[in-house]
């Protein structure tokens, strides 16, 4: 396990919410190493405008943005900007966030689920979830298949891997330990992962 001094922790399959002002840093580490995290952010002034992956994607025209680039919100305005990351860089942008329909799919009805963690994480921070915006999948290697097909493999982080972002807007972050254990993206076992939040 990695040195958590500093780190707000985040129990496993659990999520939480931070108001964060724009200029401040925002490192999300993997604190045991191969777990997912789903991140999601909110502009503060109006939480209808969001971090878009699709937005993202076709401004960078990128399947994830490169060190120095900016993740967009969904009016095509810089939101978040990668200023790190010492993980092996497998990020996803194309898995919609785990709900409960899916688990009940999955034959698990009631299982818990990042749309729950996200929904408790605004409502804390006094805000209704209106909608589950598609995350940012943090450490989650799911490479596409040369057929096309979604390959779920574990993370390939190591404890204490880490990635950093820069708030370019005020906004509502959620990040959620992802609860799936029936696949092997988080190896079978969802872990913790901590937050630090500092100025620039």
């Amino acid at each position: 396990m990695a040195p958590t001094n500093g780190l707000e922790i985040v129990p496993a399959t659990r999520g939480k919410g931070w108001r964060v002002a724009a200029g401040e840093r925002v490192a999300v580490v993997d604190v045991e190493g191969c777990q997912v995290v789903d991140l999601f952010a909110f502009c503060a002034a109006d939480p209808s405008e969001h971090l878009s992956a699709s937005h993202t994607r076709v401004t960078l025209r990128r399947m994830f943005p490169a060190v120095g680039e900016a993740f967009v919100s969904d009016r095509r305005r810089p939101i978040l900007t990668l200023l790190e990351d010492t993980s092996p860089g497998y990020h996803d942008m194309l898995v919609a966030a785990c709900d409960r329909r899916r688990y009940e799919l999955l034959g698990h009805p009631g299982h818990w689920s990042c749309a729950d963690n996200l929904a408790e994480a605004l409502a804390a921070l006094g805000t209704a979830m209106r909608f589950v915006p598609q995350p940012v999948n943090l450490f989650s290697h799911i490479p596409i298949t040369p057929e096309g097909d979604l390959d779920f493999r574990p993370a390939a982080t190591r404890p204490g891997d880490r990635i950093v972002f820069r708030a370019e807007l005020d906004v509502l972050l959620v990040a959620s330990s992802c609860p799936m254990d029936l696949n092997p993206i988080s190896g079978g076992k969802p872990t913790a992962f901590g937050v630090e939040i500092t100025d620039d």
